[in-house]
């Protein structure tokens, strides 16, 4: 598996800072994920000054964006694509934490060093940001602060949701509130659908939410059998949003 080194690449056929992520006019005022990320907080001066200082990037699927407990020397912005985020533990299993949607920004933790491995399921763009001039960046912006407060709010939420899925649940349960919170995730990024694409493994779901691929596998051709779901390629239709929520909740 090939780890990105986005220090060192850029955009193919031209100088990194005069990239553009990739389009014909403005690159941070035209990016298609800056009105729900954190770059929503400012202004097009500021835009400016911010597109000069990062790096577009295009990530093959399964293609390490960085390793946990190494120096974090970057912060990314996902503007396309879907992260897995995981631990390893010290008996070679791995624990995923979290799946990172495109807005969501990785690498902000105050740690220098990475908490976790960040990994491509989908082939994934970011843009890639060196953590010193981005920190030099947000230090003379309140505004972006409290919108990075915001996020880091909203990843502490993700978190807690975690932790209880972990918690004392059916698997029924479990999968249940995994589907809703995907699909509640994907409307906040302007994607209101009741199908809810899942591009991550069943492995990878099973993993996150503490069962076996077995159990995942039979849950889901259960609820589809019971008309809850409808199992569709690359995802899940919501057929039955009241049983799905009754189950979510408890």
């Amino acid at each position: 598996m090939r780890i990105a080194d986005p220090l060192q690449d850029s955009c193919a056929g031209a100088a990194t800072r005069d990239c553009r992520h990739g389009l014909a006019t403005n690159g941070c005022e035209d990016c298609k994920v800056r009105l729900f990320s954190v770059c929503a907080a400012l202004e097009v001066p500021e835009l400016e000054e911010l597109d000069r200082i990062s790096q577009a990037r295009e990530v093959p699927a399964r293609t390490t964006l960085f390793e946990q407990s190494t120096l974090a020397g970057s912060v990314f912005n996902v503007t396309d694509g879907v992260v897995r985020l995981y631990k390893s533990l010290p008996d070679g299993r791995r624990q995923i934490v979290g799946f990172a949607l495109p807005g969501d920004f990785l690498g902000l933790a105050l740690q220098d060093r990475y908490g976790v491995t960040a990994e491509a399921v989908t082939a994934v763009a970011v843009c890639r940001f060196a953590r010193p001039a981005f920190l030099a960046y947000v230090d003379d912006k309140p505004h972006l602060l409290r919108r990075l407060h915001e996020f880091a709010g909203h990843e502490l939420s993700l978190a807690q949701e975690q932790m209880l899925l972990l918690g004392r649940r059916t698997a029924e349960e479990k999968i249940a509130a995994f589907l809703l919170n995907m699909q509640a995730r994907y409307a906040r990024i302007g994607t209101v659908s009741v199908t809810v694409p899942l591009p991550m493994s069943r492995q990878d779901i099973a993993d996150y939410l503490g069962l076996t691929i077995e159990t995942v596998s039979r849950t889901l051709t259960r609820l589809a059998r019971e008309k809850v779901v409808l199992i569709v390629p690359d995802g899940v239709r919501l057929l039955d949003l009241e049983r799905l929520k009754l189950a979510g909740a408890s």
